[in-house]
């Protein structure tokens, strides 16, 4: 029968014993999940959009960005079937927009990012026409295109400005140009505009960009 000692003894030993650490919660997700670099490649604008033109690809994209981590969570939040879900995720992860990394599926928005400044950069610089007036050029920018005409403005102000713009663009002051020759460098501003080069011509008579005589024209030092 042990002894009160001995009673004594094995409390002082079991209190001197460590006790446990409580088990800590898990971490609370991030806002950003890390995704591995090389997800992080350019995609092109065009591949991009065309991603989310089919219904399934735009419910799972969404389904992820709202949270859904695993390909269960898609299929039950999207309501597809799990064929669907599973071609459509690996469409994305394909094109790089969706990542699956160490918490789950997670949108890679450095992608978004890069195509955004990727647009940005490749944006064509706006093509000057050398008239020296924004107004002008504004106009010019609507009106011709690639050395061709669109079509004439019908606003007579407008008009002049282009009129103006072909006049100087096509002819050599003080140059005497037979009608032939006045009919083709015309005819290729008319390429893919609705109005011919005879028009063209008749305007430039008008306006004095072009002097005729005895069927040859001579553009004047100064139009008028």
């Amino acid at each position: 029968m042990p002894t009160d000692r001995s009673t004594e003894r094995a409390s002082d030993q079991r209190a001197e014993q460590p006790t446990a650490p409580a088990p800590s919660a898990p971490p609370a997700p991030s806002a950003e999940r890390s995704v591995p670099a090389e997800w992080t490649e350019p995609v092109d604008l065009a591949g991009t959009v065309g991603l989310f033109a089919e219904e399934s690809r735009a419910r799972v994209f969404a389904a992820v960005v709202l949270g859904a981590t695993t390909p269960a969570q898609v299929t039950e939040r999207t309501g597809l079937s799990p064929k669907q879900a599973t071609t459509a995720l690996r469409r994305l992860r394909d094109q790089g927009v969706i990542a699956e990394g160490a918490d789950g599926l997670a949108v890679v928005y450095d992608r978004f990012r890069e195509l955004t400044r990727s647009a940005r950069e490749s944006k064509p610089a706006a093509e000057s026409y050398g008239s020296g007036d924004e107004q002008s050029e504004t106009v010019l920018r609507t009106f011709v295109r690639d050395g061709r005409l669109v079509r004439l403005p019908a606003q007579w102000e407008r008009k002049l400005v282009v009129l103006r713009h072909i006049a100087e663009r096509t002819f050599e002051p003080g140059v005497e140009y037979p009608e032939r020759t006045v009919n083709e460098k015309l005819r290729a501003w008319c390429e893919d505009a609705p109005v011919d080069h005879v028009t063209l011509r008749r305007y430039l008579v008008d306006l004095h960009h072009l002097h005729r005589r005895v069927g040859v024209y001579r553009r004047p030092a100064a139009a008028a």
